[in-house]
């Protein structure tokens, strides 16, 4: 893939609850020429919007139609209840469906949770987001139960919430419209997901090449290095093989005072005739 085929930028939608922002760091110090678009969606509009095309992929709630787009589960978050601060149920670290049975449990028309049977007593009205529910939770009207992230985004003062371990769950994941062949920039985007390092196999394909002229410079300093490496042993190699000429000549030089020494003594081991 070449550098004229990259995208300029990568739209990622993500819906209320999910915090993209962790990865979206990291897609900036791997990817710092590509910009990243974030894309808010309501949980009910995000399937659509990624198969319309509105976005390249999405931080989503399952399920979606996976005939119509990929998904690549994340995590699955903990169901809590949304009661006021002075609620009985405050007193325990965790709450049951049968605790709540006397309860008007509030089920908002955006509600994430795949319900067999509604726990507690209905509402009269359903609230039409979940915001207008945590509201009625405020006045006192019911409770409400919700993803965890959902408590937190609609965090205030005089309400709190406890785990609901026998509620279903809601389960996040990252997906995209379905395809032959996954883009490049998605690929890389499920790698930062899924912690793949900088130099995975997979996901690299959208990194812009070096420019030439850095190239250029590199080679160029490369090539100075190598010639100062060259210059610098072939100093060494002319001063090691002077020395060698040296010591050969010393070694092969004979004392001149052991060979008179010996000749002389030669002649005085000599007998003189007679």
């Amino acid at each position: 893939m070449t550098g004229s085929n990259i995208p300029s930028s990568f739209r990622l939608a993500y819906v209320p609850g999910v915090t993209p922002t962790k990865w979206v760091r990291v897609w900036h110090e791997r990817l710092p020429h590509t910009s990243l678009e974030l894309v808010q969606a309501t949980a009910a509009e995000a399937p659509e919007l990624l198969a319309d095309g509105g976005a390249d992929a999405g931080l989503v709630r399952l399920p979606v139609d996976r005939d119509v787009l990929s998904a690549i589960p994340l995590y699955t978050e903990t169901t809590v209840v949304v009661i006021p601060k002075d609620h009985v149920a405050t007193a325990a670290e965790e709450v049951s469906l049968a605790e709540l049975s006397d309860e008007i449990v509030l089920h908002p028309l955006d509600d994430l949770l795949a319900w067999e049977t509604l726990p507690g007593r209905p509402a009269v009205e359903r609230p039409a987001t979940t915001a207008d529910a945590i509201e009625l939770v405020a006045a006192g009207v019911g409770v409400l139960l919700v993803p965890q992230s959902l408590a937190r985004l609609h965090h205030r003062k005089d309400l709190t919430y406890r785990p609901v371990p026998e509620a279903p769950e809601s389960r996040v994941a990252l997906s995209w419209p379905e395809a032959e062949v996954t883009p490049d920039l998605v690929e890389e985007f499920i790698g930062i997901v899924r912690g793949r390092t900088v130099n995975s196999t997979r996901g690299r394909a959208a990194t812009p090449p070096r420019p030439a002229k850095d190239n250029a410079k590199d080679k160029a300093k490369d090539k100075a290095k190598d010639k100062a490496k060259d210059n610098k042993a072939k100093r060494a190699g002319a001063g090691g093989g002077a020395g060698g000429t040296r010591n050969r000549s010393a070694a092969g030089r004979k004392p001149q005072s052991g060979g008179r020494t010996g000749g002389q003594g030669g002649k005085r081991g000599k007998p003189r005739g007679r």
